[in-house]
């Protein structure tokens, strides 16, 4: 419109029209002129709108469907993380996908107006035009194929430049790095992960830059050739002044509409090439399968059977567990010791069910823990896990992320921190239960005030870890995986006094290394290299004189020694 109207005006002016309809057709532009730029900035908020809406909605889609990975085999499995990361990348341009939708539409409705105007000029002229944006869209197309595939191609060294660079800012790195002086040791690796990267997007860029450099050229000799035509068809009289404006208005608005429109094709192309990561893992089934008619999980009354169990992580990983068969008898406290490696951590693994055995059954008062539905497995257990969370939340939401409906019900969060031993020190913290435990972010949202969280010790964050689990009241199994690893002699015997009374009855299964911790348990397991050598109370297992009574003897000797 804008490109007719300047030409109706340039026509007025050298054929002497009358000055009213001159000034009619320069109201009628200007007009044009404030709706268009009305339009364009009311178009670019409804792009970034639609942005944002489309970007949180596929980013909690994405998310969702990682809560449906039940089990722990996808998050330690590289080629999926690689694809996980991407699909995070593809929410980070799914507004992107919208906006480059949008404007298609907006570089459409240019362009087809501008053709309008060409043709009623050239419609030879017009075919040339045009057909000079179809080189352009293959080559366009080709090139966000090939960003598509660098993307995957440089996806584990940008996970790894990632992990070496959380490392270098990490807090819970710093001390050691300070200390033993790796940080440059760490840094080289990072900035060489970085520079295979760059490698790679360099190569892209260069070819990106020879492909639109030819483009470039094709489009100003198609406008040099069209002037040059338009010139000559002036001189002969063909074409008035308006006309020839028009059209270099037209060609310039065609080319610039190809190319936006080319350029939104392949944005929206290599947006839907990310996003197939992200359908990847929105539409992956479930790593552990779930029961078509899950069986109804009793409470434990009998208790909990292992039958002839072999594990291992993958084909080409060895046996963690090798034939194992224990019963863990209901209202029993079950101690499992073993050196490191023995397979310990990865039992509990199983009876939660983030992993399934590759042989035998795990059976919960007879019905196998793959045949019941895994939400309600869950419900009825409460863990302690060696390598507990540290969350920098506050010390309420801590404790209650163990049963999160426990945040609505403040004594019970209390009750569980005095079982475990904390409630005393979180009382006296500055915000008591409610402040943050953490110098990572500032209390509330006010950084001006410059008021941080409190950082607690090892051994008070273990008792914390421990209060998350109590807060799980009366679950037929409890799981304390050395949950007393960092405490001093003196808080460890408090803390298994306590979860000992407050378990008399219940089944609990007992992980430790100090043997001083697990002789009054009704059972003793021995494992070593992922098969029971022994079994027992601790009696028992004394007086046969095997390896737990050696190595119960020779932590004793340690503890006389110190003691001395």
């Amino acid at each position: 419109m804008t490109a007719w109207l300047t030409k109706l005006v340039l026509d007025g002016l050298t054929s002497a029209a009358p000055a009213g309809t001159v000034l009619w057709l320069v109201a009628a532009l200007a007009v044009t002129g404030v709706l268009a730029g009305a339009a364009g900035s009311s178009g670019e908020y409804l792009r970034a709108e639609l942005g944002r809406r489309a970007g949180r909605r596929a980013m909690d889609r994405l998310f969702a469907a990682t809560e449906r990975f039940t089990g722990l085999g996808r998050f330690e499995d590289p080629r999926f993380l690689d694809r996980l990361r991407l699909a995070q990348q593809g929410v980070d341009s799914s507004p992107d996908f919208v906006t480059g939708v949008f404007g298609l539409g907006r570089a459409s409705l240019t362009l087809i107006g501008f053709v309008g105007s060409l043709l009623v000029l050239s419609p030879v002229m017009t075919g040339v035009v045009l057909a000079a944006a179809v080189p352009m869209l293959v080559m366009e197309t080709r090139l966000s194929r090939r960003r598509a595939a660098v993307a995957w191609q440089v996806g584990p060294a940008e996970r790894r430049e990632l992990f070496y660079r959380t490392l270098l800012t990490s807090v819970d790195a710093a001390k050691e790095i300070r200390l033993f002086g790796s940080g440059g040791f760490l840094r080289q690796r990072m900035t060489a992960e970085r520079s295979a990267v760059d490698a790679a997007r360099r190569h892209m860029d260069l070819r990106t830059l020879r492909v639109e450099g030819a483009l470039a050229a094709l489009a100003a000799l198609v406008a040099g050739g069209g002037l040059v035509w338009a010139v000559l068809a002036a001189t002969r009289g063909v074409l008035t002044v308006g006309d020839v404006s028009m059209f270099v208005a037209a060609v310039v608005g065609v080319q610039g509409a190809s190319r936006a429109m080319v350029s939104e094709l392949a944005t929206t192309h290599h947006s839907v090439l990310m996003f197939d990561h992200y359908r990847a893992v929105v539409q992956a089934g479930p790593d552990l399968p779930e029961p078509a008619r899950p069986r109804p999980l009793p409470a434990l009354r009998r208790g909990l059977r292992l039958d002839d169990v072999w594990f291992r992580y993958s084909d080409e990983h060895p046996w963690i567990l090798r034939g194992v068969d224990l019963f863990v008898p209901y209202g029993s406290t079950v101690a499992l010791v073993g050196l490191n490696g023995a397979g310990k951590s990865t039992l509990v693994k199983l009876l939660c069910r983030l992993y399934d055995p590759q042989r035998g059954s795990i059976t919960w008062d007879g019905v196998d823990l793959r045949e019941v539905s895994q939400a309600r497995l869950r419900d009825r257990i409460s863990v302690v896990f060696q390598d507990h969370m540290n969350y920098d939340l506050t010390a309420a939401e801590n404790i209650a992320l163990g049963d999160i409906g426990t945040l609505e019900d403040p004594s019970r969060i209390r009750a569980a921190a005095g079982r475990a031993g904390i409630h005393d020190t979180l009382t006296t913290l500055p915000r008591g239960y409610d402040t943050l435990l953490t110098r990572m972010f500032f209390e509330g949202a006010e950084p001006d005030s410059g008021a941080s969280g409190v950082v607690l010790s090892g051994g008070q964050w273990q008792r914390l870890a421990l209060a998350r689990a109590l807060v799980r009241d009366r679950r037929d199994l409890m799981i304390l995986d050395e949950p007393s690893s960092g405490l001093d002699p003196m808080a460890e015997h408090e803390v298994h006094e306590r979860v000992r009374d407050h378990r008399a009855g219940a089944t609990s299964l007992l992980i430790s290394h100090r043997l001083n911790t697990v002789r009054r348990a009704d059972l003793i397991v021995v494992l070593e290299d992922g098969r029971i050598v022994e079994q027992g109370d601790h009696d028992t297992l004394m007086a046969s004189g095997g390896g737990y009574a050696a190595l119960f003897r020779l932590q004793s000797e340690g503890y006389r020694e110190a003691v001395g």
